[in-house]
């Protein structure tokens, strides 16, 4: 029998357009051309004006020969180049990948490599650690200095500098969606379980929706005045640099995570919304008196990893802060997930509110399916709260899969389902809390941090025999990593400053261990280090 409602209803360009964040320019740029869309400082850039320069860069990096299937890289904090380079870039169809600026250079030089980007755009302040990356780099690329007069020292490197690299550009070069809303549109890195980062790489349909989900969950409008005390280079700072323009609200640039700045911008500008690790909060609550200043507007702070003590969000509540919690991965592009108040929970003690807070809680309106399952049954555990299994996603919202990684691409996506790699469990309300996690990842200040990454630099070390690295709790970071370390036998008792200063030499500080204790590592009857043991005993340092 046919179907009546398919005969000559065919899909067209009247009917069919692909889903891209590039639509949110546009529209903001007409319907709000006046009003503010970046603050910097000194600067202010309008939408109409905002629109104009990424559209400028589109066109200068399409008179470079940028186009589809090419990646763009850029190395910067949280100012307008980078989040023009979330427009300007994809405009043109090419793929933006934005840098973590905390990254030693040899992994940024891998990273370059890996997605053969064609062009770098890098704020002077980085120039050091990105000299060094060109230098290990082996190829020619394009080079554009971002010259920021708010940026702190530095060399300029490149052929010249942002701005008069978007002089070279049109300023009407038009918006246009991609063909097909699966192509890609960013390239994010995370370390995973392994030495070299992965690929994570987003399309044009995902973007759209999850930052949809964004202005949702946040209740963003055209009111919203959003502080970047996120990284943009974070999961593309949560989708957050496409959400806040798909409400026509104002971003607001912050080079730098301080207090001392955060408190006099949110009076000042009236900031409404802001995203964080728990770091974040816990570097606001604990900052001196004199940094700290009132104002009349409750500000929403949503943030990720683990839950923040409810010592912490009582704080924040005090200073005038709502907190919400959010979950999510790279992978996922960001927070995925969110602990959805219920009226009901009012009534409750802080105790309570934090206990039912610290759940990682439903999906966002834009995913279209989650939850706990067995990863061996790939059936759904029972809404016990107690039974273990595997946090699983399926969603327009998921990943493409990793770049020129196969394999690793079928086993994230085994099943028809993400698998996350959290466990964890579902309650009867269906909500879901993380217990633990599968892959030996430590989450520092909302950063992931292999743990093999470290051991591999720690055997590098002349008096190291074996290694083992696990996360231990820390009230400041969250978790941070503590190397258990046996030494070989003429090696002395350990020296475990020196061990810390040669993981400094050797890899990207925040990833170097806080803690180093030497002794020999449990193991198994096969010879496999027992790191549940580890942990334990990280606990109990």
């Amino acid at each position: 029998m046919s179907n009546i409602f398919e005969i000559d209803l065919a899909q067209n360009s009247a009917n069919h357009q692909p889903l891209t964040p590039l639509t949110f320019l546009a529209w903001a740029e007409q319907v709000y051309a006046e009003r503010t869309a970046v603050i910097h400082g000194d600067q202010r850039f309008s939408w109409a004006e905002f629109g104009a320069r990424c559209r400028r860069l589109a066109s200068a990096l399409k008179g470079r020969g940028i186009g589809p299937g090419d990646a763009v890289s850029v190395m910067s904090p949280n100012t307008p180049p980078m989040l023009e380079a979330h427009y300007g870039v994809p405009m043109t169809g090419a793929v933006l990948n934005a840098l973590n600026y905390r990254l030693d250079a040899e992994t940024i030089a891998f990273i370059l490599n890996h997605g053969e980007a064609k062009v770098l755009l890098t704020d002077k302040e980085f120039s050091p650690v990105i000299t060094d990356a060109l230098d290990q780099l082996g190829r020619d690329i394009i080079v554009i200095d971002i010259d920021d007069p708010l940026g702190d020292g530095g060399e300029l490197l490149g052929e010249k500098d942002y701005e008069a690299f978007l002089a070279e550009g049109d300023p009407a070069f038009p918006i246009t969606s991609p063909t097909d809303e699966w192509q890609a549109i960013c390239l994010n890195y995370t370390s995973g379980t392994t030495g070299n980062p992965k690929g994570v790489v987003y399309h044009h349909r995902g973007a759209f929706l999850n930052a949809m989900g964004g202005v949702t969950v946040s209740a963003l409008s055209h009111r919203t005045v959003y502080l970047w005390t996120l990284p943009m280079f974070h999961c593309n700072g949560w989708c957050y640099t496409w959400a806040v323009t798909a409400a026509g609200g104002t971003h607001v640039c912050l080079r730098q995570v301080d207090p001392a700045l955060i408190f006099p911008m949110i009076e000042v500008h009236g900031v409404t919304h802001m995203c964080g690790a728990p770091i974040v909060l816990n570097m606001m609550v604990h900052a001196p008196d004199e940094q700290k200043v009132d104002f009349p507007q409750v500000v929403e702070v949503f943030t990720g990893g683990a839950a923040p003590p409810s010592a912490i969000i009582s704080s924040m509540e005090r200073m005038g802060f709502h907190v919400t919690h959010l979950y999510g991965l790279t992978e996922t592009y960001g927070p995925s997930t969110y602990c959805a108040w219920q009226d009901e929970w009012d009534s409750l003690d802080l105790d309570g509110r934090s206990a039912k807070m610290a759940r990682q809680g439903v999906r966002y309106p834009t995913l279209t399916d989650q939850t706990i399952m067995g990863p061996e049954t790939m059936t759904e555990v029972p809404a016990d709260g107690e039974t273990i299994g595997e946090l699983m996603i399926r969603s327009n919202t998921a990943m493409k899969g990793y770049l020129k990684n196969p394999a690793a691409t079928a086993v994230a996506f085994a099943g028809g389902w993400f698998h996350t790699g959290d466990l964890g469990v579902l309650h009867p309300d269906k909500y879901v809390e993380i217990k633990d996690r599968s892959k030996d990842i430590i989450i520092s200040g909302g950063e992931n941090i292999s743990s093999l990454e470290i051991e591999e630099t720690l055997y590098k070390h002349p008096d190291v025999m074996e290694a083992a690295v696990v996360a231990r709790p820390n009230e400041k970071w969250g978790e941070t990593p503590c190397a258990f370390v046996t030494l070989k036998s003429d090696a002395g008792d350990g020296d475990a400053a020196a061990i810390i200063q040669f993981c400094k030499d050797n890899m990207a500080h925040f990833k170097v261990p806080h803690t180093v204790v030497f002794g020999n590592l449990p193991k198994t009857s096969t010879g496999k280090i027992q790191k549940f043991v580890l942990r334990a005993q990280a606990e109990e340092l």
